[in-house]
């Protein structure tokens, strides 16, 4: 079955709003929070709570699998240079007996992008390109809709989110099978917010930024990840292939939610934004990667990645979300979230999603010399961000403050609603009849989108859409509106969309997010 591409970036948008609301990696403060057991906001813990919160690891990664059902789960802890707790829980697969390990490998999803800053991060030390080098200058075939900003644009604008490019900007393209440079291309298309004034997460903005550095190296980005960053730290179960996570032996599965039970998903390609979200890892590689991060761009005596650089990445570049409900803003530096944790603490993270079935997270608190990862094969419902929560809190207060999960959890559920203006109506009781079929059918063009076709489907009309090619049965509603119902990474079962017919052209509800969803025949 071929893989399904697409809400993983809608999820990986939802997370960074939902960390800062729960206050992982970013400005998020409890005015309540009580005192730090042990000292100030900047300085050492103690001993006995950081022994304390990897001791308490293992019962609090069972008791989120217990609770949700969630598959598996891998963990590593980096204590300054040395992995000090590495484990794997549960099933690689539901039903198989193949357990989760510390060399398992996962899916990053959108955790590939603070893996991928540390890779540019590598090239601006290295010299030739920095984060205020224009995209052009390696990539001079990008283009968005404004020229004054195409020429303006920058590897960190990009990075941070400011290119303007609306939110989710080309998943739909993912989705409906167009790859990499077809998707970037039509990015053009897509009016802009304000250039350097406004946030919307983007995985091909992003992906447009890395792009351009491997242009700029010579090498496509996959190779690039794997000489300067992979292959230095001994990441040897790590790719920014898809073809690689699929060949590994020992890889977990996604899972998806139905019902009650958990099965397996239909797997993601990531490929055509790999620098978004297309790395796969174990625990054990992701640990020497949180090592060179707590030591600035040094891994065993060896400066992998300038700190200067690297520094950088992880210093809020913009603000990613508002202050509101008792909490501050949020931040976002060059894919990082950063920020403070509640105690004070300044501290970086990401999470990241497959709607078909990956959560991740990382979290990284410098000050007390701590990073965590946790990987998991579910459907993103808070298990990994309220772990890495849960361990922090003990490190800093020596106690659990809050139930992270609910948090999370509370905060990811409406991603799993469907979406669509008729979703839950009644169908109208006395409809206006469609015209004759024959009134409907012909091939309709769109810019952005490329052209779909409406054909008559023995007595019923139905939509021709995307490159793959994708059929969609149309159901009468009332008139000249019909609608169509389907499943992907970015519409959650039970979508709804209209297909409202005006003389020559058909506008597709579900297509029309930035005003783009008209198609003329």
């Amino acid at each position: 079955m071929r893989p399904l591409e697409g809400r993983r970036r809608f999820l990986g948008a939802a997370l960074c709003s939902t960390i800062a609301a729960c206050g992982g990696g970013s400005d998020s403060g409890d005015a309540n929070a009580s005192t730090p057991s042990g000292g100030s906001s900047t300085g050492p813990v103690p001993d006995a709570n950081i022994n304390a919160a990897l001791a308490q690891l293992d019962a609090l990664a069972n008791a989120l699998l217990s609770t949700t059902g969630v598959p598996g789960m891998a963990v590593a802890v980096v204590r300054g240079t040395q992995t000090v707790y590495a484990k794997g829980f549960g099933t690689r697969l539901v039903g198989s007996g193949q357990t989760v390990d510390a060399d398992t490998v996962f899916q990053l999803a959108s955790v590939s992008k603070s893996v991928g800053a540390s890779v540019v991060a590598h090239q601006v030390g290295a010299g030739g390109i920095a984060w205020n080098t224009p995209v052009r200058a390696h990539l001079p075939w990008f283009t968005l809709s404004d020229e004054d900003v195409s020429a303006a644009l920058t590897i960190g604008d990009l990075y941070s989110h400011q290119s303007g490019l609306p939110d989710r900007a080309g998943d739909t393209l993912e989705d409906m099978g167009y790859g990499q440079r077809d998707v970037l291309e039509r990015l053009r298309y897509l009016p802009l917010h304000p250039f350097r004034h406004s946030y919307f997460y983007t995985n091909f903005g992003l992906t447009a930024a890395a792009e351009s550095v491997a242009a700029a190296a010579g090498v496509d980005w996959a190779t690039l990840s794997e000489n300067v960053l992979y292959k230095p730290l001994g990441m040897t179960s790590t790719s920014s292939r898809y073809a690689d996570f699929i060949a590994r032996p020992n890889r977990a599965t996604g899972h998806v939610k139905r019902g009650d039970q958990w099965v397996q998903g239909a797997g993601t390609m990531p490929d055509a934004q790999s620098p978004a979200g297309g790395v796969s890892a174990s625990v054990n590689d992701m640990a020497k990667w949180l090592a060179m991060m707590l030591g600035a761009g040094v891994f065993n005596g060896n400066r992998i990645v300038d700190a200067n650089a690297l520094a950088a990445a992880t210093t809020a570049q913009v603000q990613s979300s508002p202050p509101g409900d008792g909490r501050p803003a949020g931040f976002y530096g060059y894919g990082f979230n950063v920020g403070q944790t509640e105690a004070g603490r300044p501290s970086y993270s990401h999470s990241g999603a497959f709607g078909v079935g990956a959560a991740t997270n990382i979290m990284v608190v410098p000050s007390t010399n701590l990073a965590i990862v946790a990987l998991t094969n579910g459907y993103p419902v808070g298990v990994p961000e309220a772990l890495n929560q849960q361990f922090f809190d003990i490190v800093q207060y020596g106690s659990v403050q809050h139930d992270w999960f609910k948090r999370y959890n509370d905060g990811l559920l409406p991603l799993t609603k469907p979406s669509g203006s008729l979703v839950g109506a009644t169908p109208p009781a006395s409809p206006l009849p469609a015209r004759a079929l024959s009134t409907y059918v012909g091939t309709y063009k769109n810019d952005y989108f490329g052209p779909i076709q409406v054909v008559d489907n023995g007595g019923a009309l139905a939509i021709v859409i995307g490159p793959r090619p994708l059929t969609l049965p149309l159901s009468h509603w009332d008139g000249d509106v019909f609608t169509f119902a389907f499943v992907n990474e970015n519409a959650n079962p039970g979508t709804i969309s209209k297909a409202s017919f005006l003389s020559d052209r058909v506008t597709l509800e579900y297509y029309d997010a930035d005003g783009l969803g008209t198609f003329v025949r």
